[in-house]
């Protein structure tokens, strides 16, 4: 059986599009909601893989199963651009990673690919926030304004898609949305029929969209912005778009976006680097104790209440002395 293990945002599900386009394969596929990056597991408890693709998500999260993976002689193609610890030395391991802050995973396998499925690797820089990067690539591939505007609002909605506390707060889960997506070889052929998830997603977009536009920051000094978002199902989904679209208009300055969780206790927190200094997120991020992610946009999935002032003075200490 194989697996295909990805995370379940623009770049994790467009990474996987491109390979599945080349190459169809019959699969099992693994995926969750944006912040679900521990997805080794599941091919572990399965018992039955005889090889695995792995497509953004970190492996320092995943070393334990992988290494079981590695032992068993699974093979293991692992393609990324998150923190990946010590990578395990093993014949059965193939690795296509590159931290740099200007690369994803849709990225390295557009280059993989040789370009052959470069309109949606576009799409998802545009989702992964790379947007000098997506303009430049659309740029060199003649594309007009009004295509490469359009990539850029798919790979925006497709992201935002991926965020929620589970996959009831989503519009379409990631696995059913590849699937869909795995009908429209190029980008394009999904704003031509109605029916295509790109009119679903942007109507909910819309709708979340509007409900953020009020939202004052908690804090605002001259190293970051933070914003806090309710409990609501709306907010969990636009939490990361939102945090993006707050970097892209202040691009000297670091962001986060805190969502109180359903249990009350704690917060969900989207992180993003200036965009003029593209480090740090995940250094202040892994303070904390469920934070990771990679230089330019981490994450914290459960920070107690009790800890925000220092989260936030964290942030500001950072961004001040960088």
């Amino acid at each position: 059986m194989h697996y295909d293990v990805f995370n379940g945002d623009a770049d994790g599900i467009i990474a996987l599009l491109q390979l599945r386009l080349a190459d169809p394969k019959q699969s099992q596929l693994i995926t969750g909601v944006k912040r679900d990056i521990k997805l080794l597991n599941h091919v572990m408890t399965a018992g039955d893989a005889t090889s695995v693709t792995v497509l953004d998500i970190s492996m320092e999260k995943n070393t334990a199963p992988l290494q079981q993976l590695l032992d068993q002689e699974v093979s293991v193609f692992y393609c990324d651009h998150h923190r990946t610890g010590d990578i395990p030395l093993s014949p059965h391991l193939e690795t296509l990673i590159n931290l740099d802050s200007e690369i994803c995973t849709g990225l390295l396998i557009n280059q993989k690919l040789k370009g052959k499925f470069v309109a949606w690797a576009i799409a998802a820089a545009f989702g992964d926030n790379l947007h000098q990067r997506a303009q430049s690539m659309a740029k060199n591939e003649g594309l007009s304004q009004e295509d490469t505007d359009f990539l850029c609002e798919l790979g925006t909605l497709i992201n935002y898609n991926g965020y929620g506390a589970t996959l009831d707060d989503l519009h379409i889960p990631p696995g059913t949305l590849f699937q869909q997506l795995l009908n429209y070889p190029t980008p394009f052929m999904l704003r031509e029929d109605p029916e295509s998830p790109y009119y679903r997603l942007r109507k909910g977009y819309a709708h979340d969209h509007s409900c953020i536009t009020a939202i004052e920051p908690l804090t605002a000094n001259t190293a970051c912005r933070v914003f806090e978002l309710p409990c609501e199902a709306w907010a969990r989904r636009i939490s990361g778009v939102f945090s993006n679209e707050l970097a892209n208009q202040s691009p000297e300055l670091a962001h986060a976006v805190l969502t109180l969780n359903e249990n009350q206790r704690d917060y969900t927190v989207s992180v993003r680097a200036p965009l003029n200094n593209r480090t740090g997120a995940d250094e202040i991020c892994c303070q904390f104790v469920t934070g990771g992610g990679r230089k330019a946009a981490a994450g914290i999935n459960a920070l107690p209440l009790d800890e925000k002032a220092r989260f936030i003075d964290v942030l500001t200490r950072y961004y001040q002395q960088n």
